[in-house]
């Protein structure tokens, strides 16, 4: 069985920054992310979270575009995100997820091309300083809005979904970004 592909693979004129499509983003937050042309599409936020769970149960992924790239990146942050709020001791409710997990989202964070980027062999490296800059500024904004939309998802009467805890024990493609 293969495993889901974001259907932002098939847009034309996307913009790439180290083999990463720089997709829309349905957010109010500040950023590079350009305006989505449908806001009755999920974004690729939203696709990110609705593949996870299924994503999440395979080693292999072949990638067919930037959009998959990206896909990759953000299954992998909700893997991180999930897996700090199971090894928080006592057990996080939802504001201090929300507060916990919007720090880690702006927190210094590794790019492609850099030495300690641990997916380095499906990216490319950003062509100039600026792109490095935009790139950073782009995956933080759809960080920041992936913690918002992943807590409201996970989180029932104040309590982490035990379901969604249980997905911490596997690892996409036998990787993670920390």
């Amino acid at each position: 069985m293969p495993a889901y592909h974001s259907t932002y693979n098939e847009e034309e004129n996307v913009r790439q920054i180290a083999s990463i499509s720089i997709l829309p983003l349905n957010t109010k937050s500040r950023g590079p992310a350009p305006a989505p042309v449908d806001a009755s599409r999920p974004d690729i936020v939203e696709e990110a979270i609705d593949l996870f769970r299924a994503n999440s149960l395979f080693r292999n992924f072949e990638i067919k575009g930037g959009a998959d790239r990206l896909l990759i990146y953000l299954i992998l942050f909700i893997s991180d995100c999930l897996s700090r709020i199971a090894a928080s001791n006592p057990t996080w409710n939802k504001n201090e997820a929300t507060k916990h997990l919007l720090s880690h989202a702006v927190d210094n964070f590794a790019l492609p091309g850099d030495a300690n980027f641990p997916l380095s062999s499906l990216y490319s490296s950003p062509a100039s300083r600026v792109d490095a800059d935009t790139l950073r500024h782009y995956l933080q904004q759809a960080r920041q809005e992936l913690v918002g939309r992943l807590v409201d998802k996970i989180y029932q009467d104040q309590t982490p979904s035990p379901w969604w805890l249980a997905f911490t024990k596997r690892k996409f493609m036998g990787r993670s970004l920390s």
